[in-house]
């Protein structure tokens, strides 16, 4: 029965990541995978994870199901991460949450509970997005439109265009935001435009979809969460999907949160019974470990402190990358001004460059990253950032 089955394309990044480990050549440089690097190269264990995980060790003493919601302390901690401490909507109990198997698995029990709610509406995105929203969206069935937001022209957001578009979306309609830190382009709405996304909400019925994968990497935790913190707290419903993948460093633990915030607690108690009746449906019941560390980092003050220290870090020596590849640029004789990139943020940078000067980058140089020219920034390292940036300025 499986001949009928055609082979697939390899997905662009992983092809990519395979590419990359096939080249002989000892200087090639990886700027493809979404992952944090040090400048050795390495995604380090957090200190502040490794510590946790000393402490779950010790005291852990069964391997029996959680329960179905997820870790409870993991849910509240990180609700309260995202939506602040004494949120109205946490403390009047209209938050449905569960634990899912990363950010991922968040969306995609994000999108199964849209499509229970009406399978005839449209998840628009941005243009351009994440791509793997279009199959973790479309895959449950759901329509998906785009809506502008990126012109590699200007290397700036189509803000005008953008809301133009939006306020033509339906009532009950949903539109996908990224909460901050955008991918792949690191251009992110500023707080006024933030609040006027939030106008035309409240004008027009769309509920907000905000998928926060980059917490505390743009400008700072508490900042990073105006944008979804606005539209919970102005809106009757929103629907958030987290990811401690980045921010923790806990990638290959798969630790997500989906969290629908709705308009009273009757309402909350029945999404969050469909919640946890989408995750029995998909994978039964939800992994603990990621969850438990990330409970206990939350929790601790010594711990959260520490891991506050260094989210800032890895957030500082993003930014530091980013203006050290523009002057490195400079230096060697660009032509085009690429100070656009120390005004985007988080992990990413679209280079705006062409798709064949992407591939020249590939194939004369070895320096590896997707044709859209989205670049992470945490692949850069002082060894690297000389020969980068001479590759660059050769095939401009």
């Amino acid at each position: 029965m499986f001949e009928v089955l055609p082979q697939l394309p390899a997905d662009p990044i992983l092809g990519l990541s395979a590419a990359f480990k096939a080249d002989p050549n000892p200087n090639k440089i990886d700027l493809g995978v979404g992952v944090y690097k040090d400048e050795a190269g390495r995604t380090p264990i957090l200190h502040s994870v490794a510590k946790a995980q000393q402490i779950l060790l010790g005291k852990e003493d069964s391997k029996t199901y959680i329960t179905p919601q997820g870790v409870q302390g993991f849910i509240d901690g990180l609700s309260e991460l995202l939506l602040g401490k004494g949120n109205a909507a946490l403390l009047s109990n209209r938050v449905a949450a569960v634990q899912a198997p990363g950010g991922c698995g968040a969306l995609r029990i994000l999108a199964e509970l849209l499509k229970r709610c009406n399978s005839d509406l449209t998840v628009w995105v941005s243009d351009p997005t994440w791509a793997n929203h279009i199959p973790l969206i479309g895959n449950a069935g759901l329509k998906i439109k785009t809506y502008p937001y990126f012109d590699k022209a200007t290397a700036s957001i189509k803000f005008d265009e953008m809301m133009a578009c939006l306020a033509e979306v339906k009532s009950g309609d949903v539109v996908l935001l990224h909460g901050c830190c955008h991918n792949p382009t690191g251009a992110d709405l500023n707080r006024a435009q933030w609040d006027e996304v939030l106008g035309l909400a409240q004008k027009t019925g769309f509920v907000p979809f905000i998928d926060v994968a980059y917490l505390g990497f743009g400008d700072s935790l508490e900042d990073d969460a105006y944008g979804t913190r606005l539209m919970v707290n102005n809106l009757p419903e929103v629907i958030i999907a987290a990811s401690c993948s980045k921010n923790f460093g806990l990638y290959r633990e798969r630790v997500g949160l989906a969290v629908m915030v709705t308009k009273d607690t009757q309402t909350r108690n029945a999404i969050q019974s469909q919640i946890q009746s989408i995750a029995r449906g998909i994978y039964s019941m939800p992994p603990s470990y990621g969850g438990a560390l990330v409970d206990i980092i939350l929790h601790d003050p010594s711990l959260f402190s520490e891991w506050q220290a260094e989210v800032e870090m890895m957030r500082s020596r993003m930014q530091d990358l980013r203006g050290l590849l523009v002057n490195k640029l400079a230096e060697y004789g660009a032509k085009q001004d690429f100070s656009f990139v120390n005004q985007q943020k988080g992990m990413f940078s679209y280079l705006c460059i062409s798709p064949e000067q992407v591939k020249a980058m590939r194939e004369k140089h070895s320096v590896y990253f997707v044709d859209s020219s989205r670049v992470n920034i945490a692949g850069i390292s002082l060894n690297n950032v000389d020969s980068l940036a001479k590759s660059l300025v050769s095939v401009l």
